[in-house]
């Protein structure tokens, strides 16, 4: 089943079932009032919300126009946002353009950092830049919401435990963040407000682009308009979600409604560094990587970070070309206090 968080005027907005073709919706408030309600009570209401969304395919049952512009991330907040980095390949390079050298251990241990997730962007929100300086890059990602995870759990308890998987636009600021690490503190100030898909969807609505742990589709980013990333959310990743979700569960309990994210997306060419759409590649699902890329072949980055006024949209679609999640479409807007 497909679920979303409508925007009603409060903080955590109003559950709807969303059919698979993402053209209607029906009311689940009747059930649960918000998806964290739901994914607190997940054994009991899921079954419940699958129903649902059986008879909103089936026409039995009200439904009205989805419309992705109202649709607030499906939570529009959490108890708690943890991002990885498992696409290493994605970490060596925006290592390499800020000088810092890539640990042995990256390849083995995934690295993790918490993210703010009191407040999240709706997809089709603008990004509130303050200043362009600050280096703003999009980071097109997947990531799932689990259920309540013991500590220490195991693979198995980990795979078992994701309920829900979404797209996510991590933005980062790339300009803040070699001040901010150099503290050896980790990231804050250069994190701001991620946004997610439109939808989440329960692991079996992706059939066999599903295989208990990675998603086999490419994750299609467009930058002004033109493509700039096709990467394939399977290929290159080093470590897929049960072993993001065990990794974070080493030393505490995970509760209901943990979100946690691949990190951006990245594949390699070859065994070497992607290359851009237009020379045959998989293009980027950053800017960082891109810039990287030029400063390796022409030694000085070309492509600016984004600006006032650019928009990025993120999908991914199936085998047949429908969208899957919906779009993550936002527009860099100039951020007044």
């Amino acid at each position: 089943m497909k679920l979303a968080t409508l925007k009603n005027g409060t903080r955590d907005g109003k559950l709807v079932v969303v059919s698979r073709d993402l053209t209607r919706c029906t009311d689940a408030s009747f059930l649960v009032p918000t998806l964290q309600a739901a994914l607190d009570d997940w054994h009991r209401i899921a079954p419940h919300l699958e129903a649902l969304a059986g008879s909103l395919e089936a026409g039995a049952v009200p439904s009205t126009r989805f419309h992705e512009h109202d649709a607030h991330s499906p939570l529009p907040r959490a108890y708690q946002w943890a991002d990885g980095s498992a696409y290493v390949n994605h970490v060596e390079l925006v290592r390499k353009a800020r000088g810092a050298a890539m640990p042995e251990s990256f390849w083995t241990d995934p690295l993790i950092y918490q993210g703010g997730s009191d407040t999240f962007l709706a997809p089709r929100d603008p990004i509130p830049l303050a200043d362009e300086a600050y280096g703003a890059d999009l980071e097109a990602e997947l990531a799932v919401i689990v259920d309540d995870v013991s500590q220490g759990a195991g693979i198995d308890a980990a795979r078992e435990a994701i309920r829900l998987i979404m797209l996510v636009n991590d933005v980062s600021l790339r300009g803040l963040i070699p001040d901010e690490l150099a503290k050896g503190f980790g990231f804050y100030q250069s994190k701001p407000a991620s946004a997610f898909s439109p939808v989440a969807a329960t692991p079996d609505e992706l059939g066999e682009a599903w295989d208990g742990g990675k998603v086999h589709l490419p994750l299609t980013v467009d930058l002004n308009g033109k493509p700039f990333g096709r990467a394939n959310a399977g290929v290159d990743m080093t470590f897929d979600f049960p072993r993001l979700i065990v990794h974070a569960a080493k030393t505490r309990p995970l509760a209901a409604g943990t979100i946690i994210g691949s990190g951006t997306v990245s594949n390699k060419l070859d065994g070497a560094p992607g290359r851009p759409i237009d020379q045959g590649g998989a293009g980027y699902s950053c800017i960082a990587e891109m810039r990287m890329i030029e400063t390796i072949e022409g030694g000085a980055p070309k492509t600016p970070f984004l600006r006032f006024g650019d928009t990025v949209r993120i999908e991914m679609k199936d085998r047949n070309g429908h969208s899957i999640f919906g779009a993550i479409e936002q527009v860099v807007h100039k951020y007044e206090a």
